[in-house]
Parts: structure tokens; sequence; C-alpha cells
């Protein structure tokens, strides 16, 4: 670890105890790749204490790291840091969840996010999902949502165990269906064109689910930007319910999928390009525009309108 980073950690810590008053002990921090800090760095700070858990707020240190070294003060940060504490104790996150160990109360709240199966692989080990090659289509339950700010976390086998009290014959697969079925409702897909994207700053998306036009869709090799109503997290768009189907359908041939990162995927009629050209756009994009926490996969895949499946084409 760096000496410099090192250093402002223990600071941070050591800030946060005696500005916030919370205790030595009740802080903990993991490296990227280890339990609670799969996504990166994080000082793990325990909250409020109850009978069966803990409430953990957890803070990604390269990124308050990062603004340190651009010349915001450790004051500035704390402060930054309290006010996020203040919120989360608001939430009320732990009632929340409670209520969420009722399968009739948690299922509107399901949905589904693309992570890459392979770097998270360990912290996937235990959670309800479906894999796509080296892409994980996780099951992830929404605790809440307030300033535009959704809390979720991933569903385990032990948020099963729970759920089969009250429905025994609840399998898996019940719910993968609900949290795609749930994600559609939540954030409907839309194809969002690139001259609009950068003249129109009203656009929101193009609509094509109702469609039988073809002409809805650009059946070029340049080919389409596929998201979804909110954007964020928009990639898994091409894996709602009748999504791929009629993209087929619109495009009368199979189709190549290009997950430039894990907000948006772009769509290319097979007949048009080469999956090595594509693979090859892909690297340089991922390499020069794509931040660490967006990125999903360096592979490409196909959807084959025959068989209904999608298939990786690229080492």
């Amino acid at each position: 670890m760096d000496k410099n980073y090192e250093i402002f950690i223990e600071q941070l810590t050591n800030g946060i105890h005696g500005t916030i008053g919370i205790p030595m002990e009740n802080m903990e921090f993991a490296r990227k790749g280890e339990n609670f800090a799969e996504m990166g760095d994080r000082l793990l700070v325990k909250i409020m204490e109850h009978d069966d858990a803990w409430e953990t707020c957890g803070l990604y240190t390269e990124d308050l790291f990062e603004a340190y070294q651009k010349g915001y003060t450790l004051k500035e940060i704390l402060g930054e840091i309290l006010g996020d504490i203040q919120r989360f104790r608001k939430a009320g996150v732990y009632d929340k969840t409670k209520k969420l160990q009722n399968y009739d109360a948690a299922k509107t709240q399901l949905f589904v996010r693309l992570v890459n199966r392979d770097r998270y692989a360990v912290d996937l080990n235990d959670t309800i999902r479906k894999d796509v090659g080296d892409i994980a289509l996780v099951v992830y339950v929404r605790i809440s949502a307030e300033e535009n700010c959704v809390t979720s976390t991933k569903v385990r086998e032990a948020m099963l165990n729970y759920w089969r009290k009250d429905h025994p014959e609840l399998n898996t697969n019940d719910i993968f269906d609900e949290a795609i079925a749930n994600t559609y409702r939540m954030m409907p897909p839309r194809i969002y064109k690139w001259e609009e994207m950068i003249f129109n700053r009203e656009y929101t998306g193009d609509s094509f689910m109702e469609s039988c036009d073809e002409d809805v869709i650009s059946k070029d090799a340049m080919g389409n930007c596929l998201s979804t109503t909110i954007k964020t997290n928009g990639a898994v768009a091409v894996f709602l319910p009748g999504v791929a189907e009629h993209l087929a359908e619109l495009l009368n041939s199979d189709f190549y999928m290009v997950f430039t990162s894990i907000h948006e995927v772009m769509i290319h009629n097979a007949k048009k390009v080469d999956p090595e050209d594509l693979k090859s756009v892909l690297t340089d994009t991922i390499r020069e525009t794509v931040p660490e926490e967006d990125y999903l996969t360096s592979r490409i895949y196909k959807y084959n309108r025959r068989t209904h499946k999608f298939e990786c084409v690229t080492d």
C-alpha cells in the first residue's frame, strides 16, 4: 500500500473517531476483493447495533484519497462523511431490511443487475443469479429509494431460506423470473440515437418494443445503443423479457452485443459486422473511456434468433 494512502486512511479513521464519535473498534479497512469490498477499498464503519445485526456504512477510500490529493481538506471530507452517515441513519435501512424477510413484501422490490462473473466470483458465490458467459445476471432487492439514491443488496441464499418459511415451494427460478419482470417495469428498454443524444438535451430515448416498424432501429454497421429509461445499469435491457427476440425481428437477423459498460450495450446487425472488429473497438473503448467500476466484459456476444440463445463468440 502506498505510504501516503496508508497515512490518509489512518487520519481518516482517527478523524471519524474524533469528529463523529465512532469507536475505533467499530471501523475496519477492507482491501478490494475482500468481503464487503468487491468494488474497491472500503472503510467499513459500524453505525448502529441491533440485537441480530450491525448497520454498516462502507466508505470507498480510494475515491476519498483522490479527492484529498486534488485539494479537498480532511475537514471537508469528514463533513461529507458525516452527512452520509446522518442520511444513512435516517434511511432506516435495518427496519426496511427486516420487512424484506417476508417474500410477499420483498418480491415487488426485486430487480436484476449485470456484474462481471469472474472479477467478483467470491462475492457472487452465494447469490441468486444466472450466468451468460462471463456476465452474471444478479438478483438484487431494493431496500429504499430516496433523493434519487437507491439502496439495494444482492439476494443471497440465506434470504431465500427466510422466504421459504411462508413459501416452501419457492425456488431460485421463481425469484429470478420475478426480478427480471420487475426490472422491465422499473426501467423499460430504450434505443438511444447518437445524433439525438448529442444535440437534444431533452432526449429520453426511443421506445421500440411496441413497434413493428423496422426503421425504428439502424441496420447498418454503426449499430444501436440500447439502454433503459434511467440509463444507470441499463445494459441489462437486452436480457429483459422479449427484448432480444424483438430486436432480432426488427433487424431480420441475429445480432452482436458489445457491452461498452454496465450502463449500455451496442446492438449490431450480424450481417454487417465482424465480431473480431467489434472486439478491437471494444478493447480500445474500455481502455480509453470506461471507468473500472463500470466495466462489464471484454467479450463479444451474439443473440441467435433461431435458438433464442445468447452465445459468447470471442475469447
